[in-house]
């Protein structure tokens, strides 16, 4: 076989059209093998000999996409200092942009003797029960594809899940369901469309690992955010192979969804993988370079956890910061994904412990001409001391917004929160985010998401019940700020449906009439449950599943209206915060958002004091900032009437505030809006509310 010292960069496997080039990481090592995989489990092994900055590399004649390979490393075995070489461990690459198989927990995975001593080298071979690395064809015809690049005010966003979503929707082909290929069926986009849905954020696709404990309890890491390989769709997704076919079908995913104006976000893992604690396998970074991938403590035998999943990147480390930026930019450019969702994001700014609004990870992003450029969502914590950041992130970030999630969940559930907090999380979250020069949409709002209840589930169930999961109850948030009429799970009384119903209308509707960018849990719009299960993590079942159900009391069409209420109106979406005044220049006398008492007081300033009930005025009038074309926005206004309380109320429409307005919500009515034209209401008139219960009142622009 014909070996040319070929180039250390690009890291992992580059075809180019008449060989491929191999390239890898590690300080580590004495020396590595590329160790090419046969179809009938023979190996052939070339040593890497060519060496550049601790990168190992050569370039291979003739071999090219569908090739299986993996990395076999010599080197010092040595745990009480961190290192963990071991040639019998065949490693998958870092930079492998398709991986083939998946591991079967043989205790050849792993490289200590497991169940002697985790200091005994164990030289059993992984190769037989390890996933290998695939060489694959970069090239994909992209036709006109062109990111939609949606403005973040413009943006609905919908988290699901590849298999989720697709596996249960009736006019698809069963060899179809919960791949990536079922993302581009004509009934899938259709859907989103009409939803009003315009980014589709999918839980990790980032090739990773069913842990060993969840197997060994007939259970799989559904939700995946365990990642093994940063560049590699993961390959249980894909319809047609795992030999590098996955890639195209993606990218084919991608190219339909932008056709239809959907942008892709992708949650991505870049806290941790899933190699574990000290007791894990070694199936990638271990073998290859222990030290200069995972934070150690100040005993190398063991991980520095922020993350809650045995260990957690090292931040600090040049090679780590460089494979999540290639990776990153590999997604924007080769797979043409619009944006990022990152998971536990405050571990991503430790540094060294502490977190850190400018470590080295920031600023690589702020000056990288490609990442910076899409969408960046944070979840704003981890699990380490110091790890609740909401609000901390640097300008060029929006964040999962927490906050927003706790302070509309105890609206409804009719304890009462003050007006101001109230006002805050309806407006953008000012207090959070307008110190360091944001703006509104950097507040991703949501009430629900894959982690914990249902919307459903939210109003039905008060205590979680995971028992399914393997952990006596014990895992999952204590995510019981809802109200649940009284009786917990399923019913047929049809009072407490119909109370449900409202309520997750009462949901749907605030999370769309907010300032910032709303976020929807896939199945949401269908009452999707899980049975009380908020952690349904390792339950890859029908329990999980999204069942396509048609009219779940008028919910999927409420929230369409809701949607398209937003997207048709941006007093809704404003891309700057709220003044609380006249705006000059504006020809308006009124202030451009007023809170009212339901006696029609305002509220000035707004009482400290707990409320259920209060009415808000968004003055269509008074939008200060420029459309796209530079002129100035002028839209209708509204008046938006919350009683969270149990019993009906009265509400007086404020006075001085224009002509009469039409009703065009009300979520207490069945399906939440009125057939035809809704009733009108005179300034100074009264309107009864029912209890848990929200009405939208709309006057022309002026």
């Amino acid at each position: 076989m014909q070996v040319w010292p070929g180039q250390a960069y690009p890291l992992g496997a580059a075809y180019d059209g008449a060989g491929t080039n191999f390239a890898v990481f590690s300080e580590a090592a004495d020396r590595v093998e590329l160790c090419l995989l046969h179809d009938d489990g023979s190996e052939t092994a070339v040593e890497l000999r060519e060496s550049d900055a601790f990168v190992r590399h050569a370039y291979l004649p003739g071999i090219g996409p569908g090739q299986r390979y993996g990395f076999r490393v010599h080197g010092p075995w040595d745990p009480f200092r961190g290192t963990y070489c071991n040639p019998a461990k065949l490693l998958l690459d870092p930079y492998a942009k398709a991986v083939s198989g998946s591991p079967d927990w043989h205790p050849a995975l792993f490289g200590h003797e497991v169940g002697f001593s985790r200091y005994r080298r164990n030289d059993l071979d992984s190769a037989p029960h390890t996933m290998t690395s695939v060489v694959v064809n970069p090239h994909f015809d992209w036709g006109d594809d062109r990111p939609p690049r949606t403005p973040y005010n413009e943006t609905v966003i919908y988290e699901a899940h590849v298999k989720g979503l697709t596996m249960l929707h009736p006019e698809l082909p069963d060899e179809l369901r919960g791949t990536y290929a079922a993302l581009t069926h004509p009934a899938v986009i259709e859907h989103l469309t009409a939803l009003g849905v315009t980014a589709l954020e999918l839980m990790p696709v980032h090739q990773f690992v069913n842990d060993h404990r969840l197997v060994d309890l007939g259970l799989n890491n559904y939700w995946g955010y365990n990642t093994i390989g940063f560049f590699a769709p993961h390959n249980a997704y894909a319809s047609r192979g795992d030999h590098g076919q996955q890639v195209p079908e993606f990218k084919s995913a991608v190219r339909a969804l932008h056709a239809a104006g959907i942008e892709v976000i992708l949650d991505v893992v870049y806290n941790h993988t899933a190699e574990g604690d000290h007791l894990g396998p070694t199936l990638s970074f271990r073998g290859l370079d222990n030290a200069s991938y995972y934070r150690l403590t100040h005993d190398p035998r063991y991980y520095a956890d922020t993350t809650g999943a045995g260990n957690a990147l090292l931040m600090r480390s040049p090679h780590v910061l460089q494979l999540i930026m290639d990776s990153l930019r590999y997604w924007v450019t080769e797979m043409h994904v619009d944006g990022f969702r990152f998971d536990l994001a405050a571990t991503l700014a430790r540094q060294f412990h502490e977190v850190d609004r400018l470590s080295s990870f920031f600023d690589l992003v702020q000056q990288d001409p490609v990442v910076s450029q899409v969408k960046l969502i944070a979840e704003p914590w981890d699990v380490g001391e110091g790890g609740y950041q909401v609000g901390n992130f640097p300008p060029l970030w929006a964040e999962w917004n927490r906050e927003y999630r706790d302070t509309m969940r105890d609206l409804w559930r009719g304890r009462g929160v003050p007006p101001a907090a109230l006002a805050d999380r309806l407006t953008g979250s000012a207090d959070i985010y307008q110190d360091d020069g944001r703006r509104p949409l950097a507040s991703i709002n949501f009430v629900t998401c894959h982690n914990g209840f249902t919307l459903h589930d939210l109003v039905s169930y008060e205590d979680k019940r995971n028992d399914a999961n393997g952990e006596d109850n014990q895992d999952g948030e204590n995510d019981n700020r809802s109200w649940n009429c009284g009786v917990e799970g399923h019913t047929d009384d049809p009072d407490v449906l119909a109370l449900r119903a409202r309520q997750m209308r009462n949901h749907i509707a605030t999370l769309m009439l907010s300032q910032g960018v709303p976020m929807l849990s896939h199945g949401d719009e269908f009452a999707r449950t899980q049975g009380g299960n908020n952690n349904a993590y390792c339950q890859d079942s029908e329990l999980t599943w999204l069942t396509w159900r048609q009219g779940v009391n008028g919910l999927l069409e409420f929230t369409r209206a809701m949607v398209w209420l937003r997207r048709d109106h941006p007093v809704f979406r404003r891309r700057r915060f709220f003044h609380g005044r006249p705006v000059e220049g504006t020809h308006d006398e009124l202030s451009d958002i007023s809170w009212f008492t339901p006696e029609g007081r305002e509220l000035k300033p707004l009482d400290t004091v707990r409320t259920r009930a209060l009415t808000v005025f968004l003055n269509g009038n008074a939008i200060s900032e420029p459309g796209e074309r530079g002129e100035r926005v002028v839209d209708d206004s509204f008046l938006l009437m919350f009683n969270a309380s149990s019993t009906p109320q009265e509400f007086v429409v404020p006075v001085g505030h224009g002509p009469p307005w039409r009703v065009v919500a009300d979520t207490a009515r069945d399906g939440g809006v009125p057939s035809g034209t809704g009733p009108r209401a005179q300034a100074g008139g009264r309107l009864p509310l029912a209890g848990h219960s929200l009405v939208i009142l709309q006057r022309p622009a002026r």
